[in-house]
């Protein structure tokens, strides 16, 4: 049975997809699409919600509501029901293609038969495809690579792979370019490039050739590569009418349409190229993002917002929050050291902190007992802390002398009250027995937040992007608990984790829980992660208030006693 909020949006995402496939009425689409986007981002449980309650969220009328209800008591409703009985089940992978969507699956159907991956493989190598009104020869070649593509399995990047290849072909491209897309909108994964640049075309396209390792497309306005077998692509722009073009490509697909609305609502049209004035055809075009917001009489958006979730409204009004800045971190709030599995001394890190302007560093190496070389016990975890002071003496950056505690199964930690009594500061994490049912996991890790001892909830769905889901764990019953004892969440910036995600962020934020960035730092390297933890909070709607990292060191430790 569905109750979950996220379940609830997919299985009503999956009706409006469905309705595209079946050619069904725009404005119903929408409107499935639109209600699955609000059900996603909403705070409070929507199980929790009465009839009236779901009518009154914007996108949600009473049939849609109706429905939610039939989901949320039996896990679907007539109409998915009716809408998957009527579609071939081999229909929807194919909209994990790339460059494939609910018109062209819907014209791939019913007007060649195709009902699956392989039917799809076997009319595109037959030159079926091309005949269709519209696709041609290089249709049938996007498809035949998006098959390759998918069969290799290639994934969503983590930013730190995203940054990498961003930062190669921007070095190549001869002339100025930005990063666009969910890249620059700080999401967790990326699943392709963007860029755009105001260098020569001509001479772009020679330079990317130089070190992409195919070209896909290339042509006047752009030019799509794959570079470190990732796809990318490299639009031409104007230096005139780059503000309209980074705002189209950074942007997500809803807050595009949000915009265009906008637009539309003052007789103009909204395109990449700029805006168009409906009634004399004079395009108007902005070297900036900013003029192109204040056109459409909106304050700028921060592009980690741009996702349609009620910052297009608040920019309209005035009313957008102010961001956290990296400027505004004082330290980090989970390093580890070669006292457990890192590589660098005590000395090492104040002087890192030293360079990057650090007022503090929380030292959280392992609990003795998870399976770590060189885990601490209460006794080493003594030790630790002489050391600590001792660094102290003379580094200007202060090591914070703390531990992450491991979460056992049964919800205990892994070290006694006495020894985390003495901690600085004590993160708790979950590093074993993943598989447990959600109500078990929830129970356990509420428990650790009830200890007294507990000031951070570390890496809270303990997922590994790529390689281990998250744990079944019921954010929203962990945080109203973390709202109730005063514990922080953790937002783990390693790229491998980004964990928690940003809709979470935000809930937490509403319910008044504070967070804390944490690099989990291992090498020195990592330290620089923080941006994607700062970039996480942004679109999470977190002012410098609601993370604990702006504080002072004295001010977290007064928090802590």
């Amino acid at each position: 049975m569905a109750t979950s909020n996220r379940e609830v949006a997919r299985l009503l995402g999956e009706i409006g997809t469905l309705l595209e496939i079946q050619g069904e009425n725009p404005f119903k689409i929408r409107a499935y699409t639109r209600a699955a986007e609000q059900i996603d981002h909403l705070a409070e449980p929507v199980s929790s919600l009465s009839a009236e309650d779901l009518e009154a969220i914007p996108g949600v009328g009473e049939a849609i509501a109706g429905k939610i209800q039939d989901i949320l008591n039996t896990g679907t409703c007539a109409e998915l029901e009716r809408l998957r009985a009527a579609t071939p089940p081999g229909l929807i992978p194919l909209l994990a293609l790339n460059g494939v969507g609910p018109k062209t699956v819907r014209r791939l159907w019913t007007e060649l038969g195709v009902d699956g991956v392989e039917a799809l493989e076997a009319a595109a190598r037959s030159r079926r495809i091309r005949a269709l009104k519209g696709f041609g020869a290089k249709k049938e070649d996007d498809i035949l690579k998006a098959i390759a593509e998918a069969k290799e399995g290639a994934g969503r990047m983590n930013r730190a792979e995203a940054e990498r290849l961003a930062a190669a072909l921007t070095a190549a491209i001869p002339g100025d370019s930005w990063v666009a897309g969910s890249l620059r909108r700080g999401r967790s994964t990326i699943g392709d490039i963007d860029i755009v640049t105001t260098a020569p075309p001509r001479e772009t396209r020679l330079a990317l050739r130089q070190i992409a390792d195919t070209v896909i497309d290339e042509g006047e306005r752009k030019i799509s590569v794959t570079i470190g077998g990732r796809r990318a692509d490299v639009r031409f722009a104007d230096p005139g009418s780059i503000g309209a073009m980074l705002i189209y490509l950074t942007g997500s697909k809803a807050f595009n349409i949000r915009l265009r609305e906008i637009a539309g609502r003052k007789e103009m049209r909204l395109n990449e190229y700029g805006l168009t004035d409906r009634g004399s055809g004079n395009l108007l075009t902005f070297p900036t993002e900013e003029g192109v917001f204040s056109a459409l009489g909106m304050n700028p958006v921060p592009p980690e917002l741009r996702e349609d979730r009620g910052e297009v409204e608040a920019a309209l009004g005035g009313g957008l929050p102010p961001l956290l800045d990296e400027t505004g971190i004082r330290g980090d709030l989970h390093v580890h050291s070669e006292w457990s599995d890192g590589v660098l001394s005590l000395e090492d890190i104040a002087t890192e902190g030293e360079r990057m302007g650090y007022e503090y560093i929380l030292i959280t190496d392992h609990a003795a007992g998870i399976g770590i070389t060189h885990g601490l016990d209460a006794e080493r975890l003594e030790k630790q802390r002489q050391e600590i002071r001792a660094v102290n003496r003379t580094a200007s950056c202060t090591l914070l002398a703390g531990v992450e505690a491991d979460i056992l199964p049964d919800g205990r930690l892994s070290l006694p009250d006495a020894a985390l009594e003495a901690c600085d500061l004590v993160v708790a994490s979950v590093h074993s027995a993943f598989r447990q049912d959600g109500d078990t996991m929830t129970r356990r890790v509420i428990a650790a937040l009830e200890n007294e001892h507990v000031d951070i909830l570390g890496h809270p769905t303990a997922r590994l992007i790529g390689h281990r889901p998250g744990t079944a764990l019921d954010i929203g019953r962990v945080i109203e608990a973390a709202a109730a004892t005063g514990t922080a969440l953790e937002i783990n910036a390693s790229p491998a984790r980004m964990d928690l995600d940003d809709i979470y962020i935000r809930q937490a934020k509403e319910r008044g829980v504070i967070l804390a960035i944490g690099t989990d730092t291992h090498r020195k390297p990592e330290f620089a992660h923080m941006r994607y933890g700062v970039a996480l909070a942004r679109r999470g709607w977190c002012g410098p208030n609601d993370v604990l990292n702006t504080r002072t060191a004295d001010a977290l430790l007064e928090r802590r006693r």
